[in-house]
């Protein structure tokens, strides 16, 4: 009973009230897409018909977004646009497009959506303003106001059985508003959001972000362990072994104290090469400053471009960082090039690493050896690709592509 009477003073009543008067604003211009999805789609079997259908669904695409600017702040709802398209051409993102089924599905809400904003807004000022008029209206009653255009209020009487029935009017008005509230909730869940498959394939992908970064945490913990542990004793171990030799004469033992001292020096090197391969700490400055240090160790010339609007995460970057040491390592040793061109660049979603050089050409992912199918697996596993452009007789251009999100 208590929730009843304080109904229509709750914060959640007057943000309904005002999602109901706002969405009606929003759904008048939108549902000129269905509007012209009925038009474009009888008309996509000719010339000017079908690209007519794409845009159409193009538009389609960002109504979750449209109808998202107001039901975000007011009511919580998260109605996310979907991924940007994928496609590299213009008829695989058209294609693309033309089997997104949240775009279909967008329109068909758009044109649901268009008769219930205004029964829901209808409702809500029908209800509201008669409501406070019926309620008062003992009030102007006894002020001379008697033409407010309220039925079957002609004596004062019938002012208390108004002012009842505004009252009831009033207490009723919200559940009524929370109900078609609700029904418009369901219908943009299901039809603005991401289909079962997709909110699968979502969670799997947020899963593998989070074992991905986990492990990098684990890998870097493991480097930080080794170079500030393990490789810090056998430095110690190597000074102490240097000043044993030093106090010694020339003796047996002093030869042997002598081959300690080189086996502790090899394995600091082997050591140092298992921490750069575990987490390169040139990554620590940051992705361009280590490219720039895997160019100035290469044993070719190479140029490097990098032009990125935000640093990347650092799976890719650890991912990017490693298969440029590759790339560059693959036209030293067996590209017979003369000049590389690295080059990093961040645009429409994208993470893209371009190796250019100037070699024999004819590397190809499926050969053994290259290194190529390694990186193609690398690319994978962050939902990225490889593409290999290597005639025979050169240029050789390997590209990796991964989402910057």
């Amino acid at each position: 009973m208590r929730a009843v009477l304080l109904a229509p003073f709750t914060a959640r009543t007057w943000r309904e009230m005002g999602y109901a008067l706002a969405s009606l604003l929003f759904a008048a211009p939108a549902v000129l897409v269905p509007a012209a999805l009925l038009v474009a789609a009888p008309a996509a079997l000719t010339v000017v018909g079908l690209p007519l259908l794409v845009g159409v669904l193009l538009l389609a695409r960002h109504l979750p977004g449209w109808f998202g600017f107001v039901a975000r702040p007011l009511l919580g709802w998260d109605l996310s646009a979907p991924p940007p398209l994928s496609g590299r051409t213009a008829v695989a993102r058209a294609r693309e497009v033309l089997t997104d089924g949240r775009a279909w599905r967008a329109a068909v809400y758009a044109f649901a959506k268009a008769p219930l904003a205004a029964v829901t807004a209808y409702i809500t000022l029908l209800g509201t303003v008669f409501g406070v008029l019926l309620l008062t209206s003992p009030l102007w009653w006894e002020a001379g106001i008697r033409d407010l255009g309220l039925p079957g209020v002609d004596s004062r009487p019938e002012t208390g059985y108004a002012a009842a029935v505004g009252a009831v009017a009033l207490l009723l008005c919200p559940w009524l508003l929370r109900g078609l509230v609700a029904v418009d909730r369901n219908l943009a869940l299901l039809l603005l959001g991401p289909g079962p498959a997709e909110r699968r394939i979502g969670e799997l992908v947020t899963s593998r972000a989070a074992l991905t970064a986990d492990a990098a945490t684990t890998l870097r913990r493991l480097e930080r362990d080794l170079h500030d542990g393990t490789q810090a004793r056998l430095v110690a171990l190597g000074m102490t072994l240097s000043r044993i030799e030093k106090r010694l004469g020339p003796s047996d033992v002093d030869e042997l104290v002598g081959e300690a001292r080189a086996m502790v020096a090899e394995g600091l090197d082997e050591l140092r090469e298992i921490v750069r391969g575990i987490h390169p700490p040139a990554l620590d400055a940051g992705l361009p400053t280590a490219l720039g240090t895997l160019a100035a160790r290469s044993g070719l010339p190479v140029s490097v471009l990098v032009d990125l609007d935000r640093p990347p995460a650092p799976a890719a970057a650890t991912t990017l960082y490693f298969s440029a040491a590759e790339l560059l390592s693959n036209a030293a040793r067996h590209s017979g090039a003369t000049a590389v061109r690295l080059s990093l660049t961040g645009a429409d979603g994208w993470l893209r690493l371009a190796v250019s050089d100037d070699g024999r050409g004819g590397a190809a992912p499926s050969l053994s050896g290259t290194g190529l199918r390694g990186l193609v697996a690398r690319a994978q596993a962050l939902d990225g690709r490889v593409e290999v452009a290597s005639p025979d007789g050169g240029p050789t251009t390997v590209t990796m592509s991964l989402p910057a999100a």
